[in-house]
């Protein structure tokens, strides 16, 4: 009898287990591979009969600082309410010194390209971590696909994250003298500056933010008693 096809998992796992991490998760597979090794792999994933991912759908930045931590205090908490709950400490919401520090999460920064194989119908994650936190630096896979363009040059600018080799890298959702980088989990969520027109100065002027942080709190509606009174009308128009 002939052997059955290997599933897509077994071929990844043929190919690239003991030298790369490969996860399934809720039905999604994620390949981890150096830095170093991304433009490699990327061409065995774009070229080889086995894979065929000819499709990048996206390329996004991540960043891991407080990964795991929350806001919510679970333990203490009383029944009056879900704002009693809310310590208002996650990342974003603290003064400048007060910042999460990077060296508490190793692997701060990572680089996740999105793939699709049309001819397989499959698709795969594909996750770098930058060697440095404080200079984030990964491949650019410009050259494999040249799609990514735009998606790196987002990366860089809400990440900070470096691409090596992109052909254009610079912002290109904020401003151009916008300073940081406001997906960073450092980075306040009030931001840093308040931007408005001074008709007098004729000019678009930045000043110092005058709001206070807060935390926004969810409300959770248990009992509504308009959804019971549809319910009984509906229930009697049904007996009619």
């Amino acid at each position: 009898m002939a052997d059955e096809p290997l599933s897509f998992l077994d071929r990844l796992h043929h190919r690239f287990e003991g030298r790369y991490e490969i996860g399934e998760a809720f039905g999604e597979l994620t390949l981890e591979v150096a830095a170093g090794d991304l433009t490699d792999v990327a061409r065995v994933l774009r070229d080889d009969a086995e894979f065929r991912f000819e499709q990048l759908i996206d390329v996004c930045g991540v960043d891991y600082l407080s990964f795991g931590q929350v806001e919510w205090d679970t333990s203490d908490v009383s029944s009056e309410g879900f704002s009693r709950g809310v310590e208002g400490l996650g990342a974003g919401r603290f003064r400048w010194e007060d910042r999460p520090q990077a060296d508490a999460s190793p692997k701060r920064f990572a680089s996740i390209i999105h793939l699709l194989s049309l001819h397989y119908n499959k698709r795969l994650r594909l996750r770098t971590f930058a060697a440095d936190d404080a200079l984030p630096i990964v491949p650019s896979v410009t050259e494999i696909w040249p799609g990514a363009n735009w998606f790196e040059r987002e990366s860089f600018d809400l990440f900070g994250i470096i691409y090596e080799g992109h052909p254009d890298l610079r912002r290109i959702l904020t401003d151009y003298g916008f300073v940081g980088h406001p997906f960073r989990k450092d980075f306040p969520l009030i931001g840093n500056v308040e931007v408005r027109f001074d008709p007098e100065k004729g000019r678009v002027v930045y000043e110092p933010v005058t709001i206070d942080p807060r935390v926004g709190v969810p409300r959770v509606v248990r009992k509504d008693s308009r959804y019971e009174q549809a319910r009984s009308e509906s229930a009697a128009g049904q007996g009619n």
